[in-house]
């Protein structure tokens, strides 16, 4: 069995006493009862009981549901003063570790950048503080010509807000901290693949139009890259051209050293083949041997010996 928590973070009055406690903690089996027979399966052991508030007390089961990893049966009893243990509340909780939904998002704040496809609509809301009403037009053909241009025209039009969020989301990737823009020697602002933009986001932001940089991307005048239309590479830190190596007009010359070299390792070789010609066995001392002349025995040699 688990254990008991007999705190309560509430005022409990004089008539709820340790004897009262004693009762709603041994209440384990009215509980189990209780949630067996709501559940009818996948209540598991006794977690403990914790008393919440005065007079009550709520025993918690290990969930064994298929897919309630980490949740818990939580039975809350009640009893007062001379009555009986009775279940006021059954309910399935989610434990520390156990597997719940995602937090809810409502849909407005579940669109993200790059969602939005062909064929899709996304109204802003009514409340959108990027949108302020623009000019209506008067109907007087010099106003409404000089209101044009200036994007006065439309129902509505950015307010400083949302200038501002665009000047932030433009800045971060292609502004003056990137490392590519402390890296330059020269500006946007400077460059001529620049293409200026209209209203007050001009006086920070433009379009590159250099098809090896950031082509057709809005960035900010102190940005930079190494692609500026005014970069010059100083002659001296050209790449050196090697000259061409003509090896016909290169003389072969061989040293004596080279020659003398090459007679020993000649003599070496013929010694080397003379030597695996010999028979096996044959050695230096029975070829001086094999030269020595043969002492042959004549007839008139054995008469003077018998003579003698």
């Amino acid at each position: 069995m688990g254990g008991v928590n007999t705190e309560v973070g509430t005022d409990q009055g004089s008539d709820f006493d340790d004897a009262l406690r004693e009762q709603l903690a041994s209440g384990v089996d009215v509980a189990r009862a209780a949630v067996e027979e709501f559940a009818s399966a996948g209540v598991g052991g006794h977690l403990g009981s914790v008393v919440e508030a005065a007079f009550t007390t709520t025993h918690r089961f290990t969930s064994e549901l298929p897919g309630y990893r980490g949740w818990y049966w939580a039975c809350v009893l009640a009893l007062v003063p001379g009555g009986d243990l009775t279940v006021d509340e059954i309910a399935l909780l989610p434990g520390a570790d156990a597997l719940v939904a995602p937090e809810w998002v409502p849909w407005e704040r579940r669109i993200r950048p790059g969602d939005l496809g062909a064929g899709d609509l996304l109204p802003p809301p009514e409340d959108d503080d990027r949108l302020v009403p623009g000019y209506t037009l008067t109907g007087d053909a010099e106003l409404d010509d000089a209101a044009g241009p200036i994007g006065l025209g439309r129902p509505r039009h950015l307010s400083w807000e949302g200038r501002a969020a665009a000047a932030d989301r433009w800045s971060a990737e292609r502004g003056p901290d990137a490392e590519i823009a402390r890296a330059a020697k020269g500006h946007c602002g400077s460059c001529g693949f620049l293409v200026p933009v209209a209203g007050a986001l001009g006086g920070m932001f433009g379009v590159c139009a250099n098809e090896f940089s950031a082509d057709g991307q809005v960035v900010h005048l102190e940005y930079g890259c190494g692609a500026h239309s005014e970069v010059e590479v100083p002659p001296d830190t050209a790449p050196a051209v090697a000259e061409a190596y003509d090896d016909a007009a290169v003389d072969v010359m061989v040293l004596p050293q080279q020659l003398a070299a090459s007679a020993r390792a000649r003599s070496a070789t013929v010694d080397s083949r003379t030597h695996s010609e010999r028979t096996p066995g044959e050695s230096d001392l029975g070829e001086v041997a094999s030269e020595e002349p043969t002492t042959i025995e004549t007839s008139s040699d054995r008469e003077r010996t018998r003579e003698a």
